[in-house]
């Protein structure tokens, strides 16, 4: 595999993502089989994870669903070729025209605050909603990935149930599926069936759903040896507690899940080339040609991506501190074990796919990079390198 990604940044240059759908295809079937007695699944892939048409395009042909949080999502997803009954809307904060616009396109709408659902409801009665809740859990690796805890801006109160249903009542409106998504790199799987039961007391209140959405938040291993949800021990024990539910409920839903970072990050790594190795008093930098700009979960999150260099992979392993050239601190990795590294070799950044290329940007005016799938075991470009074209096209200069 080092020879196949030296190949494909010396082609196309760096720095580069590359994602192996084989590696995709093989964890959406490790979720689906986790929960195969379950007589209804489906999994919304979530798009802001790696938004690539392409690899959209992928999951379409699993028969996956998409969960998307703006229009524009929305709109790629068409573009993609999904039907809009596989697609559901979750924003946060977004205005109600936005919403009126998506419904508009026949995919399932999810409501979380109680404002937008009486405005919705009041206006378009006839449009089965979704309602996510906040089921007051506090889960996940970050605090800015923890999104179910009581301050929360997302979902609404479990508190503010009465309130939720006298909406419902008074507009006439359609409960057709309850959501809730306490965070991501959830790892203790008691946490999040505790969450679910406070999910099935408030999908008891309403009599027309069908589907339940646990969101998903499920942890990935980010090094050899590292903690990772397991996946098959909760899809066991939630299994039975759903299909429980169901017969009590009367009738089978559809169990859902929105998995992104599970399905795409260990299918995706982030190829850098080395500019200079510079010693200092204390510290021996790697600096290599990409920063936050391109890579910001480090930065963002305290996030750590295991580095490999795939140029000298056999070399005797020293530490270094690897860092971008972005004009403030910048850092990917402190003092970290690599094998030796020397100027113009390749690093590979492992765990790329989710929350990488979907967060770049062009700050200090760099390019965003190219996107290559591994696919049947072809290299395929699916973005190109952005040009300075690129940069300025939607600039307007004036004339001074």
């Amino acid at each position: 595999m080092e020879q196949k990604l030296l190949d494909i940044a010396t082609e196309y240059g760096s720095p580069i993502y590359v994602y192996n759908a084989d590696t995709i295809i093989k964890q959406y079937q490790r979720l689906t089989n986790a929960f195969k007695d379950v007589p209804s699944l489906k999994l919304n892939y979530a798009v802001k994870a790696l938004s690539n048409i392409s690899v959209l395009k992928l999951f379409k042909t699993l028969e996956s669903g998409l969960d998307t949080v703006s229009l524009q999502e929305v709109l790629l997803g068409l573009k993609a070729g999904f039907d809009p009954s596989a697609i559901i809307y979750t924003p946060n904060g977004v205005s109600l025209e936005e919403i009126e616009e998506v419904a508009a396109l026949g995919v399932q709408i999810n409501i979380d605050n109680l404002a937008i659902l009486e405005q919705f409801g009041s206006k378009h009665p006839h449009i089965p909603v979704c309602i996510r809740i906040n089921p007051h859990v506090m889960a996940g690796g970050n605090t800015n990935i923890s999104v179910g805890h009581i301050d929360s801006k997302f979902g609404i109160s479990i508190h503010q149930i009465p309130h939720l249903l006298r909406i419902v009542d008074n507009t006439g409106m359609r409960i057709n599926g309850i959501h809730m998504h306490t965070g991501s790199d959830i790892l203790d799987i008691d946490v999040f069936l505790y969450a679910s039961e406070i999910l099935f007391e408030t999908a008891a209140h309403f009599k027309d759903l069908e589907f339940t959405d646990f969101g998903s938040g499920f942890k990935v291993p980010y090094k050899d040896g590292d903690i990772e949800t397991d996946i098959e021990e909760l899809g066991q024990k939630l299994s039975l507690r759903f299909n429980s539910f169901c017969k009590d409920y009367g009738k089978d839903l559809t169990l859902a899940f929105e998995p992104g970072k599970f399905l795409v990050s260990e299918a995706g790594v982030f190829l850098t080339k080395v500019n200079s190795v510079k010693q200092t008093t204390s510290t021996v930098f790697a600096q290599v040609d990409s920063g936050f700009n391109h890579l910001i979960r480090p930065m963002l999150y305290g996030s750590q991506h295991e580095i490999l260099n795939v140029s000298n992979p056999t070399g005797k392993e020293r530490f270094y501190s690897v860092v971008g050239y972005i004009c403030e601190t910048d850092t990917f990795a402190n003092n970290r074990r690599i094998a030796e590294i020397r100027e113009g070799d390749v690093l590979c950044f492992k765990n790329a796919g989710a929350y990488c290329f979907s967060m770049a940007s062009n700050y200090n005016s760099r390019y965003r990079p190219a996107e290559v799938l591994i696919y049947n075991g072809e290299s395929h470009l699916i973005r190109k390198r952005e040009s300075f074209e690129d940069l300025v096209q939607n600039q307007i200069e004036i004339p001074l």
